[in-house]
């Protein structure tokens, strides 16, 4: 099973197709999205391409193979929006006898790990 993760999309239509370009080509089988999806939020510059309701449609025309999560600017009117669970703090993928930890990073970050099987992997965005 291929894994593509991606995070910090944060309304920007642009970068969201060329991830999926890249996301395609790869034949990823699952996409991991570690939150900050539509919304730029207060202290960021609006990014390239903002489009947050594209974004949407892009995500949900894939949201048969998407694990979210939600970021520190995800909001419930964004999850009226996607047609894909994205409120949950934290999700887990197993791969390969592995388990993934999908975290923002804003609740649990390398400095605030939850409890974690040994050999986990911690997989967060956040930090642009």
């Amino acid at each position: 099973m291929k894994i593509a993760f991606i995070s910090d999309i944060h309304g920007s239509a642009h970068w969201c197709e060329k991830a999926f370009e890249e996301i395609d080509s790869w034949g990823a089988d699952v996409i991991a999205v570690l939150g900050d999806v539509m919304y730029h939020g207060p202290r960021n510059p609006l990014p390239d391409g903002y489009n947050p309701m594209r974004v949407a449609e892009i995500l949900n025309a894939h949201a048969g193979r998407i694990i979210a999560v939600r970021g520190n600017c995800d909001s419930e009117v964004d999850q009226m929006q996607i047609s894909y669970p994205m409120m949950g703090d934290s999700a887990r993928i197993i791969c390969d006898n592995r388990t993934f930890f999908l975290s923002h990073g804003h609740i649990f970050a390398p400095d605030n790990l939850p409890p974690l099987p040994e050999g986990a992997v911690f997989v967060f965005g956040h930090i642009h």
